[in-house]
């Protein structure tokens, strides 16, 4: 064997090893993007438990609020349904707009906002919204690491032999959505 088949097999199987180091660390990229979803997912679940106990406290109280209720439990259907990281963003857009009014109505009714039930959900929720927050930024930052990794040479050119293709931010795009639910525990 000549010593120019011995460099050409060393060098091929040092290009095999490094197109699989590039491909493995793609894939762990991709599963911490799909692991930071998964905690996502998990927050945003807890939230929607949370919403029914809210509307029947509120019932309670407001029950000729019919138009605000129907719309949280609406924008909590379709934030259950949507399918993909930027309809799950607009659909919990619109679930954190209606939870919203459903706090403002604690204003205009003091027996609601004194109650301990409502009180007590409204702290789990703004709770759960610091989660849902802490979660999205893991997740938008394992998506900008997967994204500059997909990018560059010449880990791009493995992404694209092996079809990785980019991730969605998951961005609120709304100011009332990047707001946490105020809560206040004054009893007036």
């Amino acid at each position: 064997m000549g010593m120019t088949l011995i460099i050409i097999l060393v060098a091929a199987v040092a290009f095999a090893l490094f197109v699989v180091a590039l491909y493995n660390k793609l894939v762990r990229l991709r599963v911490d993007c799909d692991n930071g979803w998964s905690q996502i997912d998990v927050q945003l679940k807890r939230r929607y438990d949370l919403v029914p106990n809210l509307i029947e406290t509120v019932k309670g109280y407001a029950s000729h609020e019919r138009e605000t209720l129907e719309a949280v439990v609406q924008a909590r259907t379709r934030a259950q349904e949507a399918q993909g990281v930027k309809a799950q963003a607009e659909a919990e857009n619109m679930l954190t707009q209606a939870l919203g009014r459903i706090f403002a109505l604690s204003e205009a009714y003091p027996d609601l906002k004194a109650n301990q039930n409502f009180l007590s959900l409204q702290e789990e929720l703004t709770s759960t919204e610091n989660k849902i927050g802490f979660a999205r930024q893991h997740y938008n930052d394992c998506v900008a690491r997967y994204s500059t990794s997909i990018q560059q040479f010449p880990s791009n050119i493995v992404a694209g032999m092996f079809s990785f293709k980019p991730r969605d931010y998951f961005e609120l795009d709304t100011a009332a959505a990047r707001e946490v639910p105020k809560v206040s525990f004054s009893k007036n």
